[in-house]
């Protein structure tokens, strides 16, 4: 038998309303259940059914607009990974570039060495160097 929990709690979880909960189940998008004292209960495995179908919509969603300005398309020369992180680092042009995930990404993109990768870079600070030898 598996766990209800209150609708509320529910809408919480899935970041919508519970009048989009209340539609989703009129239209039988959604299994409820009724407490005995009447109350809309909405089964936890209904929820995680939901937040994997929404999950699985938004990736097959392609991207269109982005704010950052920084991409490198290159080759994926090097993946480090243990049960917690990764190291992947990737050769674009005379850049290597390196990005530190978790393991699950990497197994998620299903990242294998020499792969064509995408490195976007968004940093909020650009620090600046003075070479030596310069006149002041």
């Amino acid at each position: 038998m598996t766990e209800n929990i209150r609708i509320g709690r529910a809408a919480e979880m899935l970041g919508v309303s519970v009048d989009t909960l209340r539609r989703w189940a009129a239209a039988g998008t959604l299994q409820t259940e009724r407490s005995p004292g009447g109350q809309r209960l909405v089964p936890l495995d209904e929820v995680a059914r939901l937040v994997g179908e929404r999950r699985r919509a938004a990736a097959d969603r392609p991207i269109v607009a982005q704010s950052a300005r920084n991409r490198f398309s290159g080759i994926v020369v090097r993946i480090e990974q243990d049960r917690v992180v990764a190291v992947v680092e990737v050769l674009a042009g005379p850049h290597r570039l390196v990005s530190l995930m978790t393991s699950e990404a990497v197994d998620e993109l299903g990242l294998r060495v020499g792969d064509e990768a995408v490195c976007v870079v968004k940093a909020t600070n650009v620090l600046l160097e003075v070479p030596a030898g310069r006149d002041r």
